[in-house]
């Protein structure tokens, strides 16, 4: 994902897609490949990101003195925002290419997508803007040599949409930190494309502190993936949810209904996490279809151990015992 070549590949390969009424039955290898990359249910998130993007897009094609405003994708871990980035850029490969087609685009890179490394550093994160792009970069380069490589390539390859995910690595109260938050706000300025970031809970994070802070807040929209309420007024999100990825399910012997009546015992289980939620599903299935049962029951779903932020969160046998104890 974070080399053009990677990306372009993510792009154009056909998204997975569930069985269709009277098409032929898929072999058992099929149906595990599929299990195992599934669909992507379209949220909230997505939705709003999506609309936000675009409209950013249009907002500062034509704004050439100052950085386009931006947008920060914020949530807990597992809360789906890096698939909501992923396919939010998707998007955007594949309309600009219908768009102007394939022969015109030869040679452009609409789309970046860089993480932010482990304790980067302003040269590091240069790197890693080079590198997905396949900017050549020496050993005795200086950033400042690499950023404006960087700078000259990805205009010339007219990069319209930037994600930059891990943002909440960075942390401009380090003298690192702050060289890197600067390094982002030079290539926002000098680089003709919409920036978007995602990173874990960022609000909470010392990225939004102190005067770099205060200018990336002054320019950059919130989105919140938070996790999904079990209930949101009358509507039941998390249930819909539910019953989106059951619908997905290629399974022979699955009864449709099962996973959303499970929706009270599912949220518990997931803290209402879209992550965790299709993991356990897409483990579900897999092992439904390597016992030969093709049905995914309470009892399947309970032998799965989950992510360990799941698991920590979903301990029902310690609060039987609690609620079972009498304090003499």
């Amino acid at each position: 994902m974070t080399t053009w070549d990677g990306f372009q590949a993510f792009a154009t390969t056909p998204v997975a897609a569930p069985p269709t009424p009277g098409a032929p039955p898929r072999s058992l290898a099929e149906r595990l490949a599929y299990h195992s990359r599934f669909v992507t249910v379209r949220t909230p998130a997505i939705d709003a990101l999506a609309k936000n993007v675009r409209t950013l897009m249009i907002l500062g094609r034509h704004q050439t003195v100052t950085a386009r405003p931006s947008l920060i994708v914020t949530g807990p871990a597992g809360a789906g925002k890096t698939t909501a980035l992923l396919q939010v850029g998707r998007a955007c490969h594949l309309a600009h290419t219908r768009r102007h087609g394939p022969t015109a685009t030869a040679g452009q890179s609409p789309v970046a997508y860089v993480l932010v490394p482990p304790a980067a550093s302003a040269k590091t994160l240069a790197i890693e803007f080079a590198r997905y792009l396949g900017i050549p970069v020496t050993p005795g380069m200086s950033q400042a040599q690499i950023t404006n490589s960087v700078c000259h390539t990805y205009t010339a390859a007219r990069v319209q949409l930037v994600m930059i995910d891990e943002i909440h690595r960075l942390n401009p109260r380090t003298t690192t930190g702050a060289q890197s938050a600067d390094l982002i706000k030079d290539l926002t300025e000098r680089i003709g494309a919409t920036f978007v970031y995602a990173g874990i809970d960022v609000t909470t994070t010392p990225l939004f502190t102190g005067v770099r802070g205060a200018q990336l807040a002054g320019r950059a929209s919130l989105i919140d993936c938070a996790a999904f309420p079990a209930r949101l007024g009358d509507e039941e999100p998390f249930r819909d949810l539910i019953t989106a990825m059951e619908g997905a399910l290629d399974l022979r012997r699955h009864r449709t209904g099962t996973l959303p009546q499970l929706a009270p015992y599912l949220h518990e289980r997931t803290a209402g996490r879209i992550g965790s939620l299709a993991r356990l599903i897409r483990q579900a299935a897999i092992t439904a279809l390597i016992d030969g049962t093709e049905r995914i029951t309470k009892t399947t779903l309970d032998a799965i151990r989950l992510d360990h932020l799941a698991e920590q969160h979903y301990q029902p046998r310690a609060r039987t015992r609690s609620r079972g104890t009498s304090t003499p």
